[in-house]
């Protein structure tokens, strides 16, 4: 039997622990500060596509995880008998003049053949939403099916749960086993630049905020670059902020009071709901942009798992699988863009 030793409990690990014990490896997690501790446990929860323009690897990967995600997490909350939180309910945006009216038409085309018929964006007038609509001055809006929510802590702890039920620890440390997978987010970033003496990738400060709000089947908003998304228990998250530099990584401050006046005068309908919690953490950004994963360089059998900024919880099903693919089949079906060598060659390229 393969083993498989994973550092971080976040939904790269997780996720990655999930595929490889499915494919009969056992599996251990070490992480000192458990399930979802870092940014893996924020309260947004927006799987949202690239605009179907340009289309690259990294759009088509995220294209095939983003179809794939409903069988991953049903298969998942199976496993486990808890909930993510996970609904393909769709996603609305203000369209803000002509010139983007025009472009969002273009792009409706576009979609209908880069989606493969597997999901629309539409461009729709706006009253046809009655109040769940944000503020659009065109009066028109863009309705994709292909984005999703997910409540990003219960889906780790479902998957958590899941990996148990197939034989999988998780543990605050151990000895290593077998091949070994490095996916411990912002600090683990860090460790590869002081390792690597160059710029691999750092950690950008997020706020968001939860509502108490009940729309559990409506779609997600984005506005004013801002996610406010309806989760099933009766709550809509809104983030959120992005700071380069930051003191307290988990302390909210005025910054989060001004993403909420944002979201509200975006949305009014949610300007008298009550806020419930506050939350902020710091999600992993590699010097690349993208996910960084791959063979770890001078060290065999070891793997990263990293990056992802913003697009992890999304990316999490086809990233389970093409790493499984390589850690356990040696298999190598990683975008050129998403390799590790890809951000080490970015970051030598720039001192920040």
């Amino acid at each position: 039997m393969a083993e498989v030793t994973i550092y971080g409990a976040g939904i790269f690990g997780l996720s990655i622990g999930w595929a490889c014990a499915r494919r009969g490896a056992a599996v251990q997690i070490y992480d000192p500060n458990g399930v979802a501790a870092g940014s893996s446990g924020g309260p947004v929860g927006a799987l949202a596509p690239h605009v179907p323009e340009n289309w690259n690897a990294k759009k088509a990967f995220q294209f095939d995880s983003l179809i794939a995600a409903q069988d991953f997490w049903h298969g998942v909350e199976a496993a486990s008998g808890l909930s993510s939180g996970y609904g393909r309910s769709g996603r609305l945006q203000p369209i803000a003049d002509k010139k983007n009216l025009e472009l969002a038409q273009a792009r409706e085309i576009a979609a209908q053949t880069l989606w493969q018929g597997k999901a629309t964006w539409q461009v729709m007038p706006a009253d046809t939403q009655a109040n769940w609509a944000p503020q659009s001055p065109t009066g028109w809006l863009i309705h994709d099916t292909l984005s999703a929510r997910i409540h990003p802590r219960n889906a780790c702890l479902a998957l958590a749960a899941a990996l148990r039920a197939w034989g999988g620890r998780i543990e605050p440390n151990g000895p290593e086993h077998g091949v070994v997978v490095h996916a411990t987010g912002w600090q683990g970033l860090r460790d590869l630049s002081e390792q690597f003496e160059q710029p691999v990738g750092n950690g950008v400060k997020g706020q968001a905020a939860l509502l108490r709000y009940s729309a559990p089947d409506a779609p997600q908003l984005f506005a004013d670059a801002l996610h406010i998304v309806p989760h099933t228990d009766g709550t809509v998250a809104i983030g959120s902020t992005s700071e380069r530099a930051f003191s307290n990584p988990g302390d909210t401050d005025t910054q989060l009071d001004a993403v909420i006046a944002r979201a509200t005068t975006a949305f009014p309908v949610l300007r008298d709901a009550p806020i419930i919690a506050r939350w902020a953490g710091v999600r992993p950004r590699a010097k690349s942009r993208a996910p960084m994963l791959g063979a770890y360089p001078s060290r065999t059998g070891h793997f990263i798992a990293n990056g992802g900024f913003k697009i992890g919880f999304g990316m999490a099903p086809k990233i389970a699988e093409v790493m499984a693919d390589l850690i356990l089949e040696g298999r190598d079906t990683i975008p050129d863009a998403f390799r590790v060598a890809t951000c080490l060659n970015a970051g030598s390229k720039s001192p920040n």
